[in-house]
């Protein structure tokens, strides 16, 4: 009877192992990226690349790092907070440095280009992965908030898909 034992407490071992789940790898544990496509204004089938297109968060100084800096593209992902239900971006065409003297007399450098600043609205949703990954955010009811100015080079903005859940797919078309 002993002979039995041995083997099936062995096969019981291994299978209760095998069961468990690893605590020190995340394989699914991003938060997703807003994902944006740029269009022809004038042919709103067309995607359209943006001349050295620069982005910055508001009230940052560094460009948003999942995006090259001052490249001409048509299609970007960018990260939204996750603490806050608003994130705000400089979207800046035909970005490049310009000098002027500040009123002190000194040489500063500014941002040129075409500066427009859109506001990105959304629900947070926090969602639990699993014990290696701990919680990631998901958004929903998603909208856009174009700051109007004069000479605006983004034309108008449509959300294609109010809940970002993933970064396969496009959830925001601008037309330029």
């Amino acid at each position: 009877m002993k002979k039995f034992y041995i083997p099936i407490l062995v096969l019981m071992t291994f299978i209760s192992f095998g069961a468990c789940e690893k605590d020190d790898i995340c394989i699914d544990g991003d938060t997703p990226l807003l994902v944006i496509r740029f269009y022809d204004v004038d042919d709103p089938t067309e995607l359209k690349k943006v001349t050295k297109f620069r982005i910055v968060g508001v009230g940052q100084n560094t460009t948003v790092t999942t995006v090259s800096d001052r490249t001409d593209s048509d299609s970007i992902a960018i990260p939204l907070k996750v603490t806050e239900n608003t994130t705000g971006f400089y979207f800046i065409s035909n970005s490049s440095d310009v000098e002027t003297t500040d009123s002190g007399g000194e040489t500063v450098t500014v941002e040129g280009g075409d500066i427009d600043t859109l506001y990105f609205n959304y629900n947070r949703i926090d969602k639990f992965v699993s014990r290696a990954c701990g919680y990631i955010a998901n958004y929903e009811n998603l909208s856009g908030d174009l700051k109007t100015e004069t000479d605006n080079w983004i034309k108008d903005i449509e959300i294609v898909t109010p809940l970002v859940e993933n970064s396969t797919a496009a959830h925001v078309k601008i037309y330029h």
